[in-house]
């Protein structure tokens, strides 16, 4: 790959012809046209926080190093930014009166400056390294250069890495913050949409996992039908069973959840007042677990990580039962000595047992000292719920 480093391009070349679409939240073009400025390789605009871009122009203003940034030269003579579109952006916006900057204590947009620092912002040099190359080469370097600052994501660089008709077609879908369909999601998927997120997660559910590989396969297609497809009847489904919203919900394993239990058949009242019960229970520690444990039939109690007995309760019912057993010659398992084989009169030492429900937690019975029973760990294990 050839480079070459320009000084010679300054912030007022650099936002001649800017265009930023606020819909979309990502700057379009500059350098009078001739360069794009977030190919769709690139990440979304991420610095529009009122800090980040704030900096970057306190940075000009101060004359401090704004970093290099690189473009990439394409066949036709024109740039794409390869890294330092967060920065280009911010100086385009700011120059065309996006966002204000706290100066000399006061808030001020690029119109209403001082001559002078208008000046001083625009005849800033940029160092820039234009970069040609084949498309393998530069979507390495893109990878590489892209390891310092704001990290990019998995997917970002995936979306780099495939960038074509399907990932322009995914991101406008579900990349776009003014999509409205992004509050409902976000009940059931965790993250950011400008990060990439809740394209992740539609990718993650449709291929079972194999984003990488999903994405190699569909890179051309010029629509993106089965991914909008299987991603609405997932959220669907979701809305069919638990008619209730809990915050909980939020990060789910729901593409998993989907294929092991759809096919199964709910009642929707009979899953809304479940979800009830269980989000009031004081002895559940793991509510995200309540969505699964429910769907799987409220079997698997592990997935609510139900409170144990503490140790100083299991020591008391250790002794009394104990106690108890030695005086009547059998052992202090209870099913051990009711039972036929060598064990019903064994003394099991404390570390040799498990504390257990006498009433089993899913039948209603507390976590108390008087639901609580010490049983060696073989009997325990085969108790379960019963």
């Amino acid at each position: 790959m050839k480079t070459k480093l320009r000084t010679d391009i300054t912030v007022r070349d650099l936002c001649e012809g800017f265009v930023y679409n606020e819909l979309e939240g990502k700057g379009l073009y500059g350098l009078s046209g001739k360069l794009t400025i977030q190919p769709e390789y690139q990440r979304n605009y991420i610095y529009a926080d009122g800090k980040k871009d704030v900096a970057v122009i306190e940075s000009v203003l101060n004359q401090y190093p704004l970093g290099l940034i690189y473009f990439n030269k394409t066949m036709d003579g024109r740039f794409e930014v390869l890294d330092g579109q967060q920065r280009i952006t911010s100086l385009g916006r700011y120059v065309t009166d996006r966002f204000a900057v706290k100066i000399d204590n006061m808030e001020q947009y690029f119109s209403g400056l001082a001559s002078d620092k208008q000046q001083l912002i625009l005849n800033t040099p940029l160092l820039i390294y234009e970069c040609e190359g084949a498309e393998s080469e530069i979507k390495q370097w893109f990878r590489t250069i892209n390891i310092a600052g704001v990290p990019l994501s998995d997917q970002e660089l995936l979306n780099a890495v495939y960038s074509g008709p399907f990932v322009t077609l995914a991101k406008a879908e579900f990349s776009n913050s003014q999509n409205a369909m992004i509050q409902k999601w976000s009940a059931y998927i965790k993250g950011a949409v400008n990060r990439q997120e809740f394209l992740q997660c539609a990718l993650d559910w449709v291929s079972h996992g194999k984003i990488e590989a999903y994405m190699s396969q569909h890179r051309y297609d010029n629509n993106i039908c089965e991914l909008k497809t299987y991603f609405n009847t997932v959220i669907d489904w979701i809305t069919a069973v638990f008619t209730d919203v809990e915050r909980e919900m939020c990060g789910l394993e729901w593409g998993r959840l989907y294929e092991t239990y759809h096919n199964t058949p709910y009642n929707p009242t009979a899953v809304s007042q479940a979800v009830h019960r269980l989000m009031e229970d004081p002895y559940i520690q793991n509510r995200k677990g309540i969505f699964e444990y429910i769907l799987g039939g409220e079997h698997d109690t592990r997935l609510l990580n139900v409170r144990v007995f503490d140790e100083a309760t299991k020591k008391k019912v250790y002794r009394k039962q104990t106690e108890a057993a030695q005086r009547a010659g059998v052992s202090n398992c209870p099913l051990c000595a009711i039972g036929h084989e060598a064990n019903r009169t064994r003394l099991w030492k404390l570390s040799e047992m498990d504390a257990d429900h006498v009433s089993a937690w899913s039948r209603g019975g507390a976590t108390t000292i008087e639901n609580c029973q010490m049983l060696c760990r073989t009997h325990n294990h085969a108790k379960g719920n019963r």
